[in-house]
């Protein structure tokens, strides 16, 4: 998936995330659960808004996503904040740093799009392998509650004065698996270009993300509520997991 226009109306279409209280809430986690985290990979890292926040708060970072696209919002991101960000255009499964880290992030469900599990073994066994001992991964995905319930087959509609999309779900329940259709119409000059981008997401068991990161010498210290330390219940809708680098 490569998102291609989609990377240009991304961030317009993503201004209800708290990327600001995301970066805190991730700093609170390192904290608490690391050992003086200082350099951080962020997986998946799309037009680098969560990575620029984390910047700022004073980690190293370096950013890799598949989408040459996103990375060039990232990029211009980066040059007008004047951030000392690492960009890398890389697959999660196919890292390759020029050393290692002491933490990692994965957020907005990015591993849910990655639907190949032999994939989402090798991205966690990659991120393993640049990880220093002790080391902490936070990653957060969509819960199968969430796939099923609220992203089902329904359809969504963002009206923005200059962007109009329409999101329609279909939910395949035997394989847990959402396919996304994305119709959007970008407006200049009183005109609309439409394009559509697909791409699909897939809600994977709480016991088989414990036993891919067990695979990847892994171990899991928590799981929480998106952005609480709260024990998450049956209508949990994402899911925070905190592992550490054995």
């Amino acid at each position: 998936m490569s998102y291609g226009s989609f990377a240009m109306v991304y961030d317009r279409l993503t201004e209800n995330v708290d990327y600001k209280s995301y970066a805190a809430y991730i700093k609170r986690l390192f904290e608490s659960y690391g050992k003086n985290i200082r350099s951080v990979l962020d997986v998946a890292c799309g037009t680098g808004s969560l990575t620029s926040e984390l910047s700022r708060l004073g980690f190293e970072m370096i950013g890799a996503d598949a989408s040459p696209d996103m990375l060039m919002q990232a990029q211009e991101k980066k040059f007008e904040e004047n951030l000392d960000i690492l960009y890398l255009c890389q697959k999660a499964e196919e890292l390759d740093l020029y050393g290692t880290v002491q933490g990692a992030v994965c957020t907005l469900d990015s591993i849910n799009h990655i639907t190949d599990e032999d994939t989402v073994i090798k991205a966690f066994e990659k991120i393993s392998l640049f990880m220093e001992k002790d080391g902490i991964f936070i990653f957060d995905m969509n819960t199968e509650y969430k796939h099923r319930e609220i992203l089902g087959d329904n359809t969504f509609v963002y009206d923005l004065d200059d962007v109009y999309c329409v999101w329609q779900n279909e939910f395949d329940e035997e394989n847990l698996l959402t396919h996304i259709t994305l119709d959007i119409f970008c407006e200049e000059d009183g005109l609309y270009d439409r394009f559509t981008e697909e791409f699909d997401e897939r809600a994977y068991s709480h016991q088989t993300i414990l036993k891919w990161l067990e695979m990847s010498d892994f171990e899991l210290l928590e799981c929480f509520k998106e952005m609480t330390e709260e024990k998450p219940d049956e209508d949990t809708q994402r899911l925070i997991y905190i592992a550490r680098k054995k």
